[in-house]
């Protein structure tokens, strides 16, 4: 097999003994990220607009089909970590996920208002198997008590983050105001390119990502094996598609997976004892609150999308540009702006010794993730008679609101891999990104929750109901987040050595 002949190449102790600050397999990871985040974040901000613009849905059914699209997205990601884990390997499963992915744009590029649902039913599939286990293989490129690896998963984060920019800004702009096929199809060439760097650099990458069968079975029995797993992944995509589709089956899906997931992990947690347990335990404590994090987060692709399309003015700092390209692009924007600033603030603290511990930084994310949506809702201040507010205050929110997320997210990627045992790794950051598939399907609720009754109100109505709700969850955050810092030193004590 051909994994194995590259596995031979470097061996795993030769990549994790580099000298520097970076594994240069980091910077293949990084652009392949980089470009499959262009492809889904420009999906993501063109979905709610698209469906409201040209399949006409009304903007609470749009709040909840985004919702559902995002949530299964995610939802998927913990599937397609336990398959890496069990079967494919990362390799194979990054591979084929993007594969998937492609197909799924050109599809949408081709007919985006018949073909809506099938081609996104594809590009669900496949970042289910993408999107946990690039993630993973950084992990995988560090030994465990690698200092290094935290800056190693900034590094990677900030991929994200231009993969996200450049998406959102061109994306949304080429969709709103030259053509939603090409839009689409844009997606399409840009994950094209991501999975040709993959394929190009994965013999750099030693016995990283390989399937865990190798060695232990037949190599024919494996070939049988990885069959089963493409088959069932494309069987999967009716379901999906009736799924997304119709939103009434959203509710069942999320009440059933969700708690089999959960008893899944806690049966996986009972076979350990002593540290390794209290880790993972530790570990799901910290997902169930990235869950309340996201559903805050994730309004950015779905009620601010609508709050930024009918009720902010095109003006930010003097320049005429479109509310829905700042909605989409500021975040990545800031995080790739600040981010090396707050990387610098916790060095100088740590010096102090007076940096914030792990868990008081994801408290820190939610007081700031507080602070945004009280500025969202203080927004209404600033609206004139016809209910159009400030795009300046707005994006100021998004500056907050970043802050909040570079105490939380890039943290939480390296924890997963960090607390968990070797062979959980895909699998607790699947679950890692279930938390995201939770949190992507109540910010739709609560989206869909705060949208007017008729989608025809005065512009005024719309804007008191949307700040009215950011109101309430600048409370919800702000309490979560005094919660976790309350409870920080137990959760100290359950993550032993790891900080």
């Amino acid at each position: 097999m051909a994994t194995t002949s590259a596995s031979s190449e470097l061996t795993l102790d030769q990549i994790q003994t580099f000298e520097g600050k970076y594994p240069k397999q980091l910077w293949y990871l990084f652009f392949s990220e980089m470009w499959e985040r262009f492809a889904f974040y420009g999906m993501r901000g063109m979905l709610i607009i698209f469906m409201e613009n040209r399949l006409h849905i009304t903007e609470k059914a749009a709040n909840l089909q985004y919702g559902a699209t995002q949530a299964f997205v995610y939802t998927l990601a913990f599937v397609g970590g336990m398959f890496a884990d069990k079967i494919l390997g990362y390799r194979k499963s990054i591979f084929w996920g993007g594969f998937l992915m492609i197909i799924g744009s050109f599809i949408l590029g081709f007919a985006p208002e018949k073909l809506f649902y099938y081609g996104i039913s594809f590009t669900i599939v496949g970042t289910g198997f993408f999107k946990p286990n690039i993630s993973t293989m950084v992990g995988g490129l560090y030994k465990p008590d690698d200092p290094r690896r935290d800056a190693g998963f900034g590094l990677f984060y900030s991929g994200i983050n231009f993969g996200a920019l450049f998406g959102g800004i061109l994306c949304v702009w080429i969709g709103k105001f030259y053509s939603w096929n090409l839009a689409f199809s844009l997606a399409g060439i840009v994950m094209t390119l991501s999975l040709f760097i993959f394929v190009f650099t994965k013999k750099t990458l030693g016995p990283i990502g390989i399937s865990p069968l190798v060695n232990k079975i037949a190599p024919s029995r494996i070939l049988v094996y990885d069959i089963m797993v493409y088959l069932g992944s494309i069987l999967v995509i009716p379901l999906i598609l009736i799924l997304v589709s119709n939103t009434d089956y959203t509710d069942m899906v999320m009440y059933t997976f969700g708690p089999l997931a959960l008893i899944y992990i806690i049966y996986e947690t009972l076979k350990y004892k002593g540290a390794e347990r209290a880790k993972l335990i530790a570990a799901i404590i910290f997902i169930l609150f990235s869950i309340i994090f996201w559903a805050f987060f994730e309004q950015a692709g779905g009620s601010l999308a609508l709050f930024a399309e009918h009720n902010l003015n095109n003006s930010v700092v003097g320049l005429k540009i479109d509310p829905n390209v700042i909605n989409n692009s500021s975040n990545s924007f800031f995080v790739i702006l600040f981010s090396p600033f707050v990387g610098l603030l916790w060095l100088w603290l740590n010096k102090k010794k007076i940096e914030p511990n792990t868990v008081v930084k994801f408290g820190l994310g939610f007081i700031f993730l507080a602070m945004a949506y009280y500025i969202f809702y203080y927004t209404r201040f600033f609206a004139d008679s016809n209910g159009i507010t400030s795009l300046n205050i707005f994006t100021i929110a998004y500056l907050v609101i970043t802050i909040g997320e570079l105490c939380l997210s890039p943290i939480g990627l390296s924890l997963m891999t960090k607390l968990a045992p070797q062979r959980l790794h895909a699998m607790m950051m699947g679950l890692w990104f279930l938390a995201s598939a939770y949190g992507q399907y109540v910010a739709g609720l609560l989206g869909a929750g705060m949208a007017t009754a008729d989608d025809h109100a005065p512009l005024m109505t719309k804007l008191i109901s949307y700040t009215d709700g950011y109101k309430q969850l600048s409370i919800y955050a702000l309490i979560a987040g005094v919660v976790l810092i309350i409870i920080s030193p137990l959760l100290r004590k359950l993550m032993h050595d790891v900080h």
